[in-house]
């Protein structure tokens, strides 16, 4: 473990003749002076860490993981968590939309609402088709047994609502649809929600993306979101083979950076950063964001020097030879269809030209089918994982590279490069007029104030699902009782108390709901 440049404090020796009292007025200053720096950082470690800002960029020091301050992953519960009862209050049904990270968004959300509303949910359905154009549905990408078992300490979980049986008839159950509020609160699920589900046996949720609040003044419900996330959901089989190919591989040569290049036509659509494409790219981009977003006057250059704009891929390169990565940094691209085409991508292959994506790594048919679907996103998402260094290039609206980020500190602070485009922005502009001098020590200068993937304070709008610090994590020497981590037989403590309600085996259970899905 590691963390950049560590600053010393110099002490100066006075000159001859210096007399008895100023001396020892001296020492005792810088006696009360090394008292007040440990005293705050102390406090950091204890309560809410700063990042120590580096003295300057070692690249060797980056492709290791941040320094962790002591803290490390732990979402289990920490206070009294009673298991799901025998009787729920009814079923659950969401439909998640968006694409692959929005819709992994959602299904947190989706059991957490169950777990409010002490529901039974139903298998989340992902809606494929209106973002990806692919059917593969939740059991097509996830692991369904291992995702119910994880949970049966929080939810109960079913593949579809069954039939009721009375008096020799069967009778269907009809989720009765609502459309939730955006970021409704959990009053709304205690409330609405549940009036309705008690007065039909089952709701269903539709559209279901950002749909019950992020911040909640409840840290057992915020770490159920990361054992949901970090823990329950978890690839198919194959997906998790593949990507571990593509990364074993990538690291057989050494060291890799995976590089989330979001220089997209939707995004750049709706950035409204038309200018430096020519008339016919423009009026596409222009067409996109009518049909896809709301009216709204944006003027490129006023949008650009706000940090509105995705960083070019000329950009990014020279963001890393300023931080003195050299050509021989093998990159990994996870990126949909660049717009612009090899144009834009050319200055950057000039720089660093050992690029790969899923499909030259590993040209299966698989991936060359799916390459633009749930699959190849899915497995850009754990290859972007598990490299040694993740840089996002536009992780403001970016689902993608907002839960990477979440789950790369998560998995062990593990090294990202953060640029922040507002401060980068007049830099590039004065390069494009000319003023090249000073340009690479000005991109350092920004490039040591970012946080390069230790713990930090989560300030808005930065996402729960960016940084679940400090919720999901805990310490063994704590300055905090609530920063405490769980026992060690915290298993062994919920296994007991799911017992303790009479619930069928976990196994059968899971069992019966995949072969459910199956059918």
């Amino acid at each position: 473990m590691r963390r950049l440049g560590h600053h010393r404090i110099h002490g100066k020796t006075g000159g001859a003749g210096t007399k008895g009292m100023v001396a020892k007025l001296s020492i005792g200053v810088i006696v009360l002076l090394i008292c007040t720096l440990s005293l705050l950082f102390s406090a950091n470690i204890g309560g809410n860490p700063e990042p120590t800002r580096p003295s300057k960029i070692n690249v060797e020091e980056l492709w290791e993981s941040a320094d962790s301050g002591g803290w490390r992953p732990s979402s289990a519960p920490r206070s009294d968590w009673p298991p799901p009862t025998k009787e729920t209050n009814g079923y659950l049904r969401v439909r998640c939309n968006g694409g692959l990270n929005q819709q992994r968004s959602a299904i947190c959300n989706a059991v957490l609402a169950a777990r409010i509303m002490n529901a039974t949910l139903v298998l989340p359905e992902l809606d494929a088709n209106s973002f990806w154009h692919d059917d593969s549905g939740f059991q097509g990408i996830y692991d369904v047994e291992h995702f119910i078992e994880t949970l049966k300490y929080d939810v109960k979980i079913v593949g579809k609502i069954p039939d009721v049986h009375k008096n020799g008839k069967t009778k269907k159950i009809k989720a009765f649809q609502i459309r939730p509020p955006r970021d409704a609160p959990i009053d709304w699920y205690l409330t609405t929600a549940l009036k309705a589900m008690k007065e039909h046996s089952a709701i269903y949720l539709t559209p279901f993306s950002h749909r019950l609040a992020e911040e909640i003044d409840n840290p057992e419900y915020q770490r159920l979101r990361c054992r949901v996330n970090y823990h329950a959901l978890r690839f198919k089989p194959h997906i998790m083979k593949l990507s571990e190919s593509i990364v074993d591989k990538l690291r057989s040569q050494g060291h890799f950076m995976s590089i989330h290049l979001r220089f997209e036509m939707d995004m750049l659509a709706f950035a409204g950063c038309f200018d430096i494409f020519n008339p016919e790219e423009q009026k596409i981009l222009r067409k996109y964001r009518k049909e896809n977003f709301a009216e709204k006057r944006l003027i490129y250059n006023e949008r650009r020097a706000i940090g509105k704009c995705p960083l070019t891929p000329e950009e990014v390169g020279l963001i890393l030879r300023a931080m003195r990565f050299d050509n021989s940094t093998r990159i990994y691209l996870a990126a949909g269809e660049l717009f612009g085409g090899e144009r834009f991508m050319k200055p950057f292959r000039t720089l660093f030209p050992r690029l790969d994506n899923h499909s030259s790594v590993d040209p299966s048919e698989e991936l060359s089918a799916n390459s633009q679907g749930l699959i190849g996103s899915a497995v850009d998402y754990m290859v972007c994982l598990l490299s040694d260094i993740f840089m996002p290039t536009y992780d403001g609206p970016s689902n993608f590279a907002n839960n990477l980020l979440g789950h790369r500190l998560y998995y062990g602070f593990r090294t990202t490069i953060r640029p922040d485009r507002k401060a980068l922005a007049p830099i590039f502009i004065a390069r494009e007029k000319g003023k090249t001098a000073g340009f690479e020590e000005a991109v350092r200068r920004v490039m040591l104030k970012t946080n390069f993937g230790g713990p930090h304070k989560r300030v808005s709008p930065e996402s729960f699902y960016t940084n679940s610090w400090p919720e999901c994590f805990c310490q063994m020497n704590p300055k905090k009782s609530s920063d405490k981590c769980p026992p060690d037989n915290v298993v062994e403590i919920l296994e007991s108390r799911l017992e303790s309600v009479g619930d069928p085996d976990s196994t059968s259970q899971t069992n019966s709901t995949v072969t459910g899905l199956e059918r």
